[in-house]
């Protein structure tokens, strides 16, 4: 039976030095690659609009999230509220750009991991964490001394500094980035963030580096590992085929990817030409055929399923 890394590190004391350390950070805030430098924990609030507690939107078991993590009873799935990358097209922009959600105690975000495990999810999947990662770090320490005892996942944009991840080293067992871009100018107009490639090149090596490749038990659930989604823009602005090419050169060609179609104009997609509509038929064949041509060999099922029943 799989033991979550979280687990030693919370018996070695490991956890509590991570939460402390994660805590002071906050006085000057450089969690993400914003670095807005102010003190959260005096309620000032930066880029994501987040100070001392977490907003969080909802909980649920998931059952839209890639098969190795829904398994029978679903991904354990809390959505955390706002965001520090901020993509204009966002399919969920009410909860990342408008901030739906409520105000959390760290006590209450526990009892929701633990709540998810008693309904029998096979994991915790926290979406757009990073600019929480303190408030994770004490909840899941009330939550390890509840019981819980399932991987977590850390849900991400891919827009992740490596001090924040090296915090998370031992204690994430899932990193489940995106990578949105390859190029810096569709970062920064789609996300203002034109440093967004090389970070997210940097950040996902190192989730490479702590969790490996994706391992999946034999009840087909995902325990451990790696699994990178890239989500496929309208006219190729997102660099699919660079992209696969670097992670199966650059991180391994076994990564687990998911090419995701699911694209389609959200937030303010419409007020741009290039973006707002959705992708078709055609570049998504072309995104799965790059990905293929890459060397990629891991490719989420659904990918191949879709690409098959539109080739056909």
């Amino acid at each position: 039976m799989y033991v979550p890394k979280y687990i030693k590190t919370y018996k070695s004391g490991l956890l509590e030095e991570r939460i402390k350390k994660a805590y002071t950070i906050l006085e000057n805030c450089t969690f993400c690659p914003r670095n807005c430098k102010i003190n959260r924990l005096k309620s000032k609030k930066g880029i994501c609009n987040t100070t001392d507690l977490p907003i969080i939107s909802d909980y649920f078991p998931h059952f839209g999230e890639e098969t190795p993590l829904v398994g029978k009873y679903g991904s354990g799935t809390i959505f955390i509220s706002y965001c520090s990358l901020l993509c204009m097209y966002c399919q969920n922009y009410e909860i990342s750009h408008l901030g739906e959600g409520e105000i959390t105690s760290i006590e209450k975000f526990a009892d929701m991991m633990i709540s998810l495990q008693k309904r029998n999810c096979h994991n915790i999947n926290i979406v757009t964490p990073t600019h929480i990662v303190p408030q994770l770090l004490k909840a899941l320490k009330f939550a390890i001394e509840k019981g819980l005892h399932i991987p977590l996942v850390y849900n991400t944009g891919g827009y992740e500094k490596l001090e924040t991840l090296k915090l998370l080293d031992g204690i994430v067992d899932i990193y489940m980035p995106d990578f949105k871009y390859w190029s810096p100018e569709a970062a920064k107009r789609y996300s203002n963030a034109y440093d967004y490639p090389d970070i997210a090149k940097k950040a996902i090596k190192e989730m490479h580096r702590q969790v490996g490749e994706l391992k999946i038990n034999e009840e087909s659930i995902a325990e451990e590992g790696l699994l990178v989604r890239h989500l496929v823009l309208p006219r190729k602005i997102a660099g699919t085929k660079e992209i696969a090419k670097l992670i199966a050169e650059e991180i391994s060609p076994n990564t687990y990817v998911n090419v995701m179609a699911q694209y389609r104009p959200c937030g303010l997609a419409d007020r741009d030409d290039f973006i707002n509509r959705g992708i078709t038929q055609k570049e998504y064949m072309e995104a799965i055929e790059s990905a293929l041509d890459a060397g990629l060999k891991r490719l989420d099922k659904g990918n191949i399923i879709l690409y098959h029943k539109i080739s056909h």
